[in-house]
């Protein structure tokens, strides 16, 4: 029934003339084609929360992209669910079945790097939230985040011939919105081998609307792999004269404990913030104002779409997804092919 009603909703978006986005010849210009995806999946699959219709295309249009690059993709699904709360109090459990995605290209080696990012758009989780407009079926997720899946396709396209000793493997979590259960479904299924051989773990996550991109280490991440990974990654950032800054991960830093982290995984976080705001936790993105009284634009279906960042951070996004990708491809590249 789920890969029925997957065809039929593919079939009446298509007849109703939704275009699906063509790969793209490589271009020079880094983060155009992060731009150009990131467009196009906040634009003709907004509300893409787990185990919704729209994400469901989501995920079609993910693994048809990766296998257009040359890479072997599939799609999974998995049982999450989550508690949605009545103005009265009442709480009801909606169970989902929410679907990600992987693509993979094997190195020289067995071990290989894994990059991440959530699909998934923020579910509401009461009549209070539905009322005011956080999440649902309008939500673009431009920056929360069609940002970190733009910047994947794209380091995606661009390794797709490189040459590597370790492999590489992406990832596009569902239920990211739902106390992460998309990492904890996808641990799951690893083997203790798998995890021995993924040398890294890097997240993407909301790269447009902070003042800074961060590269974050892991809690449980070595000194000798955060030298090697995020401080090397704001080396790279300085080389070229963008705004970036590092920061070692603790419990309380937002939005808690990635269970790759947990698992001992070492693990690179990228997002957009800036923790020397609010309570210094990396939820606040930027300074509150009248355009962003949050400080933050995340799951505000009013706020996380194209128009309104467009109008109040113009030429934002093409900056941000120029420069996630002039750091992260030089920076996968080294660790792709160490010349040591």
């Amino acid at each position: 029934m789920f890969a029925t009603l997957r065809r039929t909703v593919l079939a009446a978006l298509l007849a109703g003339g939704l275009p699906f986005f063509v790969q793209a010849a490589s271009n020079s210009t880094p983060g155009h084609f992060a731009e150009q995806q990131l467009r196009h999946i906040a634009t003709y699959f907004p509300g893409r929360m787990s185990g919704s219709p729209a994400e469901l295309l989501t995920a079609d249009y993910l693994q048809q992209q990766f296998s257009q690059l040359g890479y072997q993709s599939n799609t999974r699904q998995f049982k999450t669910s989550y508690s949605w709360l009545e103005k009265k109090g009442e709480s009801r459990t909606h169970k989902v079945t929410a679907t990600s995605v992987i693509a993979a290209r094997a190195g020289e080696v067995p071990q290989e790097i894994l990059i991440v990012t959530h699909l998934d758009t923020w579910t509401p989780l009461s009549r209070h939230e539905a009322d005011n407009n956080l999440g649902g079926l309008r939500l673009q997720g431009v920056d929360d985040n069609a940002s970190g899946l733009g910047v994947m396709l794209e380091l995606a396209q661009a390794l797709s011939k490189t040459p590597l000793h370790y492999g590489v493997r992406f990832v596009a979590l569902s239920a990211g919105e739902a106390g992460l259960h998309g990492m904890d479904d996808y641990l799951a299924r690893m083997s203790a081998q798998e995890k021995k051989n993924t040398l890294l773990v890097i997240d993407l996550n909301s790269l447009i609307v902070g003042d800074h991109l961060y590269f974050n280490s892991g809690i449980n991440t070595p000194a000798a792999v955060r030298k090697q990974t995020s401080t090397r990654a704001v080396q790279l950032a300085h080389r070229y004269g963008i705004s970036a800054a590092s920061h070692a991960m603790t419990a309380r830093d937002y939005p808690g404990v990635n269970p790759f982290d947990k698992a001992g995984m070492p693990l690179m976080d990228v997002t957009a913030a800036n923790w020397t705001l609010g309570n210094k936790d990396g939820q606040q993105q930027r300074a509150r104002s009248s355009h962003f009284p949050e400080g933050n634009v995340r799951h505000q279906t009013e706020r996380d779409n194209l128009n309104y960042l467009d109008h109040w951070l113009p030429g934002r996004i093409t900056q941000r997804t120029r420069d996630s990708v002039k750091i992260l491809l030089p920076l996968l590249t080294e660790l792709a092919n160490p010349t040591t």
